[in-house]
């Protein structure tokens, strides 16, 4: 079992910051899309993601850091069974075995009632490690790492996401609130078979670039080009937005760089409540137009709109 620290590279010191940072360094390296013919990175890479999983659980990375479980999260021994502790000449078995620790006999019933003191004697269930207490649970299989790619406006719209996972299975997703590239969502069960029972399935998500639409925390952004008529007077234009069109009124006298506002069109947030979208025009000039030419040649403007600027 690896130690997730040394997993990741961190100290145990490390922020929960530190370990983010790290943790996206080495996915990013790791990613099976970028490593399709290394399959010991897709190994290093479930692995990379099992220690970020346990350190960046604050319960679990406390009960680590006690020794109560180990680097796959699963209970730990209280004691050794190694050492050179063994059974005494003419013991009875059971509880009442005498055990040589330092060369005295110690009555391992009695340390099992200190330790488990409100069971009381014959307290216990199951099997401890051979000795009549509690055993440790039969380790589950191992995670499975998938990456998934979304398109950019299903990100926003939290469309879902259908995946087929390696047992051929196939799962409609429905994406977190906040969702963004390195988003991970866990799926119960659904990676290898183990004596304890399957493991997860870890879906590290990859929000995909749009061509035109940009990210800016929860809003979304977009450049619109409109015609030097449409900003001389205004008017209704048609604009896209990560669900559907929707026409838009462009005010009179419109210089480039003015941006409209559209409520509630941006990625949902985590705590509720939804983004907007912020469209910032841009008025496009035709390169050659004979007839522009003429009438900017006869037209003056008497204005000097760099005068704010001291030139």
């Amino acid at each position: 079992m690896a130690d997730p620290y040394q997993t990741l590279g961190v100290g145990r010191t490390a922020s929960e910051a530190d370990i983010k940072k790290a943790y996206r360094k080495l996915a990013k390296e790791l990613h099976p899309d970028r490593n399709k013919d290394n399959p010991k990175a897709a190994e290093k890479f479930s692995q990379v993601t099992n220690a970020y999983d346990l350190l960046n659980d604050k319960d679990k990375r406390a009960r680590f850091d006690r020794g109560e479980i180990d680097g796959d999260g699963n209970p730990a021994s209280p004691f050794g069974y190694g050492g050179g502790a063994g059974p005494r000449p003419g013991g009875t078995g059971g509880f009442r075995q005498q055990f040589d620790f330092g060369g005295e006999g110690a009555d391992m019933s009695d340390i099992f009632e200190g330790m488990f003191s409100g069971a009381g004697r014959g307290g216990f269930s199951g099997g401890f490690g051979g000795f009549g207490g509690r055993g440790r649970a039969a380790p589950k299989g191992a995670n499975s790492a998938y990456a998934l790619r979304v398109p950019f406006v299903d990100a926003a719209a939290l469309s879902p996401q259908r995946i087929t996972l390696a047992d051929g299975k196939t799962i409609d997703l429905k994406l977190p609130s906040g969702v963004e590239t390195g988003t991970q969502m866990r799926l119960g069960g659904k990676g290898e078979p183990g004596p304890g029972g399957a493991g997860d399935a870890i879906i590290t998500i990859e929000v995909v670039p749009h061509a035109f639409f940009t990210r800016d925390g929860d809003d979304v952004r977009l450049d619109l080009p409109i015609s030097l008529h449409e900003a001389v007077l205004g008017g209704q234009v048609k604009a896209p937005t990560v669900e559907r069109p929707v026409m838009l009124t462009i005010p009179k006298g419109t210089t480039s760089g003015k941006t409209l506002r559209l409520k509630g069109k941006g990625f949902h947030k985590k705590d509720g409540g939804r983004g907007d979208q912020l469209i910032t025009l841009i008025i496009d000039i035709p390169a050659d137009d004979a007839a522009l030419q003429r009438f900017v040649a006869e037209w003056t403007d008497g204005r000097n709109p760099r005068a704010a600027m001291g030139v």
